[in-house]
């Protein structure tokens, strides 16, 4: 079984490679938006019965357990928010900055929802497009992560993609993931779920956006293929 320490030593590992431990897509730096505008400024419209919002989720593959949302900041929770910036509709906007991803809904109005980012996500910015979407995904990491521990190697298992984790209540990715392409192709960048929900408002992965699962099955369920995505500087 693979325990939260064999995940956060993914992590790590992920870290000192360079490489997005949360996908096999080679990493291609996205263009520099530091001059672009600072972090949307947002004030909450409203919140949602988070009781209910973070419930475990009937109808799936597989268990997705509930969340006590009283143990997470509320910051990072699910929330109607007042919107400055101009993306269209539909789209998606991260501030890795303040942690924060934002789903379009209207002008001047979006739904915000808490995320992890890592050391990596940090240091790329820039437009892409969600070009692939999967439902409980095998997690397969870089074969370079792979070679240089050992110990990650031995946890591993057959999945049509090669070595890596099934999709299920183990994967790294959770519950759903989408991947992040640009005009060379994937990114090696994906939003996806987590095992780890107290870990929304830190930056714990190895370069990946993570959702609380319950979040990542709320988004993903309105996205469609194509949709642009900014990633702010932090």
């Amino acid at each position: 079984m693979l325990s939260r320490r064999s995940f956060n030593l993914f992590a790590l590992t992920a870290g000192a490679t360079g490489l997005a431990g949360c996908g096999t897509g080679s990493i291609v730096a996205l263009p520099d938006m530091s001059v672009s505008k600072p972090s949307p400024r947002t004030r909450t419209l409203a919140r949602p019965n988070y009781a209910e919002v973070y419930t475990a989720y009937p109808g799936e593959r597989f268990p997705v357990p509930a969340v006590n949302s009283g143990d997470i900041d509320p910051e990072y929770l699910r929330q109607t928010v007042a919107f400055s910036r101009d993306q269209a509709p539909g789209s998606i906007v991260v501030d890795p900055a303040s942690y924060h991803l934002y789903f379009v809904e209207s002008p001047g109005i979006a739904t915000r929802y808490g995320v992890g980012v890592g050391r990596e996500g940090f240091g790329w910015s820039g437009p892409a497009k969600i070009n692939m979407k999967r439902d409980w995904p095998d997690w397969v990491p870089p074969h370079e992560m792979v070679e240089r521990d050992p110990e990650i190697k031995a946890k591993l298992e057959k999945t049509p993609r090669g070595l890596g984790v099934l999709g299920g209540p183990k994967s790294p990715l959770g519950a759903r993931a989408m991947y992040l392409f640009d005009a060379n192709g994937d990114l090696g960048y994906r939003i996806h779920g987590t095992l780890e929900p107290y870990t929304v408002g830190t930056n714990v992965s190895s370069g990946c956006i993570r959702m609380i699962n319950q979040d990542i099955i709320h988004l993903y369920a309105r996205v469609s293929l194509g949709t642009p995505v900014t990633v702010l500087p932090a």
